[in-house]
């Protein structure tokens, strides 16, 4: 069976994360380019950062060398594919044909990653489900609205 452990906070972090970007960034880019390179730095940068930091957390907790490598890794790797996952649909769909689809995709691996973890701490599904689909609706829903604020603002640089 999978360590769901090791791939659910890097699973959460990139869906979520991903949604939200393409949420706002869609709300006035149709350029597809400036949605992709957000992607790519939650890819990267963001994805470095949050991994040093589980890196950090896990010495902090004294946890073995082979935990501490494991972890970072699996969160890193997960993160990647989920961000550079996201990214493909940017790139092969219109904006707002993307956002739809990526917020589909994105709350259906929610879905399955919520279920897996009850499945794993022996709790109901349901609400496990229904409690991370709310977070990540309320993430996309404040994502889209950011994202009309700003475009309503005219910023003189």
């Amino acid at each position: 069976m999978i360590n769901i452990n090791k791939y659910s906070i890097g699973a959460t972090a990139a869906i979520i994360t991903s949604m939200g970007l393409i949420a706002g960034l869609t709300q006035g880019f149709e350029e597809k380019s400036a949605i992709i390179t957000g992607l790519l730095i939650i890819a990267i940068a963001d994805n470095i950062s949050d991994s040093f930091s589980i890196h950090m957390y896990k010495e902090s907790e004294g946890a073995s060398k082979k935990e501490i490598n494991s972890s970072t890794i699996g969160n890193f790797i997960t993160r990647f594919i989920l961000a550079l996952s996201f990214a493909v649909i940017i790139l092969f769909l219109p904006p707002f044909t993307a956002f739809i689809v990526s917020s589909i995709y994105g709350l259906t691996l929610l879905a399955i990653l919520s279920y897996l973890i009850s499945q794993h701490k022996e709790t109901q599904p349901f609400k496990e489900v229904a409690w991370h689909l709310l977070i990540a609706i309320f993430v996309i829903i404040g994502s889209k609205f950011l994202g009309s604020l700003i475009l309503g603002v005219d910023i003189d640089v």
